[in-house]
């Protein structure tokens, strides 16, 4: 996970498909779910993915409405296009990430 968060304003100006995933490094949850994350991702190596390491009151994860770990929001152009919370499969990812092509 990332130790320097980025400011939402940056967050927002980035061009292109982006994968913010929100999570800990000591979370289950997140454990879990980072091979489905990656195996997601490799089929798609144009998104870009940032990993941010939430916490309680940190305003990145709270400018998001972040409540559970992992969160991944899909922002096309820095706008959100999707959203998953605690994935299940890689289906869940795979159709978040499938808005993104659309977007594009």
């Amino acid at each position: 996970m990332r130790s320097a968060e980025p400011s939402r304003a940056e967050i927002e100006a980035l061009r292109g498909p982006v994968l913010l995933e929100f999570g800990t490094s000591w979370c289950g949850f997140c454990r879990r779910a980072r091979p489905l994350v990656a195996a997601a991702l490799s089929k798609r190596p144009h998104v870009r993915h940032i990993q941010v390491e939430d916490g309680s009151g940190l305003p990145l994860g709270r400018s998001f409405q972040v409540r559970l770990w992992p969160t991944l929001v899909f922002l096309a152009d820095g706008v959100e296009r999707a959203r998953v919370v605690r994935p299940n499969d890689a289906a869940d990812i795979e159709a978040a990430l499938a808005t993104l092509d659309r977007a594009a």
